[in-house]
């Protein structure tokens, strides 16, 4: 039971953070409408299996961490300041959202999956992103660093982030009106968790 509440943890955390429009989401879009759902598909699953080795290596580097303390307070301090200076960015220089760009065409000769594992491999967001979040989940009593735990929320993060690539693939015309409203706020809405994020690390390290 404990588990399988690592696998929806790692899926409901996953979908959450892709959830919003991207490259990958959005190039998985334009792939679909221009060349098929199956060669989306397979674009997706390819980017599906890089998010595998990258959250891998992001509990690897978030057990390492939990083992040494110094390297965690010394994490939190630089944290104020990456959150602040991105709640300084997205509130007063971002404020109006660019448009995100996508693949607008791609040569047939291209491996769809390949070109997928390729466009995942640059985004290297994922990996800091699962660094605090397993590390979170550890400190609340959700998630441990052994084998089992560790595949199973793994594998929850594969197969959040898959299905939000496929729903975009499949229904991307149907919610792209939905999404309006928040590409057009995203600035604003990554300022203030980024602030939320930036003061809960501050009382944590005063209230130790």
């Amino acid at each position: 039971m404990t588990y399988c509440l690592q696998l929806v943890l790692g899926f409901c955390i996953a979908f959450l953070a892709v959830v919003l429009p991207g490259l990958i989401n959005m190039t998985a879009a334009k792939i679909s409408t221009l060349e098929g759902k199956n060669v989306a598909i397979s674009f997706a699953l390819g980017a599906s299996l890089i998010i595998f080795f990258q959250t891998f290596i992001a509990i690897l580097f978030a057990r390492f961490i939990n083992h040494h303390q110094e390297i965690i307070t010394t994490l939190q301090e630089i944290g104020i300041l990456v959150f602040t200076g991105l709640s300084i960015y997205f509130f007063w220089i971002a404020k109006k959202p660019k448009k995100i760009k996508t693949v607008s065409k791609i040569k047939g000769n291209y491996n769809r999956f390949f070109f997928g594992m390729l466009l995942s491999t640059l985004n290297l967001l994922p990996v800091p992103f699962y660094v605090f979040a397993s590390m979170s989940l550890s400190a609340a009593g959700y998630f441990s660093f052994e084998k089992i735990p560790v595949m199973a929320f793994v594998s929850g993060v594969v197969l959040g982030s898959f299905t939000v690539f496929y729903t975009y693939i499949v229904a991307f015309k149907k919610i792209e009106k939905k999404t309006e409203f928040l590409t057009k706020n995203i600035n604003t809405i990554i300022g203030s968790a980024t602030t939320f994020m930036a003061l809960v690390t501050v009382i944590k390290l005063f209230y130790r």
